[in-house]
Formats: structure tokens, sequence, C-alpha cells
């Protein structure tokens, strides 16, 4: 588990490291207001505006992070695009607005990661981990609940049971509840702005809402396998030295 006591204690960019992560709502909303089907149809296609804002601001969110967090930056806007092809392209579980996945999409994953990984680390995080702990659950089995029998999304019924099973095994760490805050926050605003649109039923089996809440898992999952992926990179290089 990463101690994140003494990363928060041991960064000397920590302040703007915050103000960055809690810029992240306002930013996601202009970013992708810019590429919406409104903002296109009335004005032009600004999507090469999005793109550099998206690598812009990753770029300065990475210039203000610890290294650790720099690396799991960096691998996930290389994982999250293999993501991109997977789930998008072959099994077709959500489309954007054209064929082409956007530039700033991998950068954005990232940006999303290191916003909830950043806000989980601050003192008052650490200090209520309990607490937190018991109201984020209780949030999210509601919120599941709330949109797939009001909502007709079995699908977030289904991964929602298995986000709760992950993190089980994962320790209940409020990392992945603050996660998937963030990335609840960004599928809300992209599919108002039509960036994307998730099918109404995945595998042509499951009913979905757009965007349905239980795509958290996803991300969950991807989060294991980057922090997995950062270890493994940090092992090596500890063997070569």
């Amino acid at each position: 588990m990463i101690h994140l006591a003494s990363i928060q204690n041991t960064n000397p960019h920590r302040k703007a490291q915050l103000l960055l992560a809690l810029f992240f709502t306002l930013f996601t909303i202009v970013a992708l207001g810019i590429d919406s089907v409104f903002f296109t149809n009335h004005y032009f296609d600004a999507r090469p505006i999005t793109n550099l804002l998206a690598i812009g601001y990753f770029s300065i969110l990475f210039y203000v992070s610890d290294f650790r967090l720099r690396k799991l930056m960096l691998v996930m806007v290389v994982l999250s695009y293999i993501g991109e092809l997977l789930f998008c392209k072959l099994l077709g579980m959500y489309a954007y607005r054209t064929p082409a996945i956007p530039l700033y999409v991998p950068f954005g994953h990232a940006i999303v990661y290191a916003s909830g990984f950043i806000m989980s680390q601050t003192q008052c995080a650490i200090r209520h981990t309990n607490p937190l702990q018991r109201f984020f659950a209780v949030f999210f089995i509601v919120l599941f609940a709330t949109v797939g029998f009001f909502y007709n999304d079995w699908f977030s019924l289904v991964f929602g049971l298995l986000f709760f099973i992950l993190l089980k095994r994962k320790g209940w760490q409020n990392l992945y509840y603050f996660i998937a805050l963030c990335v609840i926050f960004i599928e809300l605003v992209g599919t108002y702005f039509e960036c994307w649109t998730w099918v109404p039923k995945t595998f042509g089996l499951i009913p979905a809402a757009n965007p349905p809440m239980g795509a958290v898992f996803f991300y969950a999952g991807g989060d294991v396998l980057l922090a997995k992926i950062v270890d493994i990179w940090d092992n090596r290089k500890i063997r070569n030295n």
C-alpha cells in the first residue's frame, strides 16, 4: 500500500497539486464543453483546442507531482489508450461523437486518476479514513441501487457489485472511492455534452444508462493494473541498481 502521509509531507508542490485536483471539475466542464456537439454545430469543431488543453493541464499536473505519481500518470496514458481500443472499438460499449478516439482522452484519464489520487492523500482524507470509508460505502450502494432500479441500469448493478468485490480485495482503500467520484463527474459531463455516448445494451444484453455508474469498476480495475505495472517498474529499477 502507498504511504500517502509520507507523500503528502515530502512533496513541496502539495498545495499546487491540491488546487489542480480541485480545479479538475471546472477544467472538465470547459474542455468537454468545447468538444461538445452543441459547440461543434453552432461554432466549429474545436477538438484540437480540447486536445491542447488536456495535454497542457496534464503537463502542469505532471510537473507539480512527485516521482511516484509522475510514473503512474505516464503509464496511465498508455494503459488508458489500450483500454479505449478494447472497450470502445473492440467491445463497442460506448462511442465518441467521431469515429476516432480523441487525443485528449488518454491524457484525460491520467488527469482523472491523478486528481483522485491527490484528493485521497490530503491530511483531511487521511485523518478521517474510517468515517470516509463508511460514507463512501453507503453512498455507492445507494447510487448503484438507485440507477439500477429506477433507470433500469443493470450494468451498474452488475459491475457495481464487482466494484465492491475489488475494493474488498484492496482493503477498502479510499483512493478508489475518490477516483470513482472523479470518474462519475467526468462521465456525467461528457455524456451531457454528447462527447461520447454509452450503448443502451452492453454486449447486446445488459441494459445500461448513459452513462452507467457501474463504469467505475473498469477504472478501478485499470487502477489496480496500473499500480502493479509501476511496482514492477520500480522493482526492476532496484534490481538493476
